[in-house]
């Protein structure tokens, strides 16, 4: 009998011994603000989470591995009335182990995407993994394999590219990594957000994509494909619709495509409260999603009103128990290949605690990240800079590490200032330990009486996430776009924008200001925008001699002065085509389309 042949068989021999409500149990997800171990135990929960922003106790790595212990012993513990099933708990670690203090944070996937390495991508993942395991923590949410096909989506940063060939080149290498040989050093990979996510109309979070199926699948689906080739074990479900019917209830994309035609054996997760917009009657949402496909439902707070409307429809035939012994038999294959019965409890296990935690070595690969992703779009000779030079350091972003992380950085929606994220280094930071005349005046006052021989400004956006960084002029969303959902669930289109234009300096007139107050002084301006999407830039290039996009470096912001100072040359190359106008919507390949940048563009110095 082969390896896979044991597990089925213990996968079915597990199922033969669970009642109805142990399986229910097995698939409901809640968060641990709302959930104690005794009722994991009581309830024979399949998983807990972490949302961003949730943390145990001071939120250092043994807080997290207490907790997840907790947990763990709950729901291993064995009577006549409770199966012992070991839950799998999860984290949104999308760009390093963000939730966490003293994690490494790595840059957004937009610079990832400019780096288009996967063997970096997999050294990326591979550190992410043993941070997350330093927590006694098994399963992240990522990677994301969203094509963003507009920059005024909030969620472009978490987008590797425009284009599916870079997005399909990096997903393997991603799950590679952190699920390694599914040993002691692996964590349980999810490939989101199945399907369409980064397509939607206008961009607007959570909206509708319209496309032909050909097109779904050529632009959206294709990532996939070297997700799951690469031995994904879970799939995210998608906030999104296509063509009018959102992918959390769309059986044709969960259970013909994916199970049916890809193959995909292990299970689809919902998203946070995901199924909440399939039909403002709560009871009819959950049989629609259960009986679509998905399988685990991460239903944060109301967890026990899931379980007590999922045990009704089965009692009633609503939902057949084949569809539940399916979904329970595809949580079991996950936990069983992950061999999450056979590893110790979280506070023995090897990784837990582990002194690699926030290491320099960890930093050293982040930092390597930081230096490949950089673009240089400008440069009429300002870089790179010398380290005798006497330099000006201005803008709001050049020491801010909150800014440079942006977004899922120990909070959800980000933060401002330098203390959230411990252990990182600022932009400004990095430059001073180049040059031993370097000047920090955020506002560029100090360029009013002072002698410079250049000044580098680091201007861009503030941090945001999700929703809250969609870019629209209005709270109206394009029709099609709104749809139905529980009372109190932010549907798409319903939270505030980040703001109404991509043009930089309408929204953001406080950084063009400092470029231009140093550049009338004329001191030559090399601008380094921290952003987490292509943004229109134009009055600010033209006032900059050189220009460098950083795009959301993450806590190693140091690196950035390596770049900028020679020690390394610049080898990012835009994976998003960079916009003239707020209207403009170029894409690679598009008809008509007229990038101020085209895609795949980037400056070297050239030696």
């Amino acid at each position: 009998m082969t390896d896979h042949e044991r597990r089925e068989a213990r996968v079915e021999a597990l199922l033969e011994r669970m009642s109805l409500d142990q399986k229910i149990g097995q698939m409901t997800q809640p968060e641990r603000m709302y959930i104690a171990p005794d009722e994991v135990k009581a309830f024979a929960i399949g998983s807990v989470l972490s949302g961003g922003g949730s943390w145990p106790g001071k939120n250092l790595p043994a807080d997290w591995v207490a907790m997840n212990d907790a947990y763990w012993a709950a729901s291993v513990q064995e009577d006549e009335a409770h199966l012992g099933i070991p839950i799998l708990y999860g984290v949104d670690a999308i760009h390093g182990h963000n939730n966490v203090r003293g994690a490494v944070i790595f840059p957004h996937n937009i610079g990832l995407g400019a780096a288009n390495d996967p063997e970096l991508i997999r050294r990326i993942a591979r550190v992410t993994a043993l941070e997350i395991l330093a927590t006694g923590v098994e399963w992240t949410f990522a990677p994301t394999l969203a094509v963003a096909r507009n920059d005024h989506w909030g969620r472009t940063y978490e987008s590797w590219s425009e284009d599916p060939e870079i997005v399909s080149r990096l997903a393997g290498a991603f799950v590679e990594g952190l699920q390694h040989d599914l040993g002691t050093d692996a964590v349980v990979a999810c490939a989101k957000h199945w399907v369409g996510d980064g397509g939607t109309t206008c961009g607007v979070d959570q909206g509708e994509t319209t496309l032909p199926e050909s097109e779904l699948r050529r632009l959206h689906i294709a990532p996939y494909l070297e997700a799951l080739r690469a031995g994904a074990l879970t799939v995210m479900a998608s906030y999104n619709s296509w063509n009018g019917e959102k992918c959390h209830g769309h059986r044709y994309l969960l259970t013909d495509v994916l199970k049916g035609e890809l193959g995909f054996d292990g299970f689809v997760v919902s998203d946070w409260d995901g199924i909440d917009q399939l039909d403002d009657n709560y009871s009819e949402a959950v049989a629609l999603g259960v009986n679509a496909g998905v399988d685990m439902f991460m239903v944060p707070e109301k967890w026990r009103h899931f379980i007590a409307e999922l045990r009704a429809h089965v009692d009633s035939g609503r939902v057949p128990i084949e569809r539940i012994d399916d979904a329970v038999r595809r949580i079991l294959r996950v936990k069983l290949a992950y061999g999450l019965f056979d590893r110790p409890r979280p506070a023995e296990r090897p990784w837990s605690n582990h002194s690699s935690f926030g290491s320099d070595a960890h930093r050293e690969v982040a930092r390597e990240a930081v230096r490949r992703s950089l673009v240089l779009l400008k440069n009429d000779g300002a870089l790179p800079l010398r380290r005798e030079a006497r330099i000006l350091v201005a803008g709001k972003s050049a020491h801010n590490v909150g800014f440079q992380c942006g977004g899922f950085s120990v909070d959800w929606q980000g933060s401002d200032g330098n203390q959230r994220v411990e252990g990182s280094s600022s932009i400004w930071e990095g430059i001073r330990d180049h040059a031993f005349q370097a000047v920090l005046s955020p506002d560029g006052s100090a360029a009013d009486g002072g002698n410079f021989d250049v000044a580098v400004v680091v201007v861009g956006e503030r941090p945001y996430a999700e929703g809250l960084g969609d870019v629209r002029r209005s709270k109206e969303v394009p029709r099609g776009s709104m749809a139905a959902g529980a009372a109190g669930v932010p549907g798409p289109g319903k939270l505030q924008p980040y703001a109404a234009t991509l043009e930089h300096a309408v929204s953001h007139p406080e950084d063009l200001a400092v470029i231009q107050r140093i550049a009338d002084r004329g001191i030559p301006v090399v601008t380094v925008l921290v952003s987490g999407r292509p943004l229109v830039v134009n009055p600010e290039l033209d006032a900059s001699r050189a220009f460098v996009v950083a795009w959301l470096p993450g806590s190693e912001g140091c690196a950035v002065s390596d770049v900028l100072f020679g020690d390394h040359d610049f080898t990012g190359r835009l994976s998003f085509s960079w916009p003239r106008a707020d209207a403009d919507n170029p894409n690679r390949g598009d008809a008509g389309a007229d990038p101020l940048f085209p895609y795949g563009f980037g400056l070297s110095y050239g030696r």
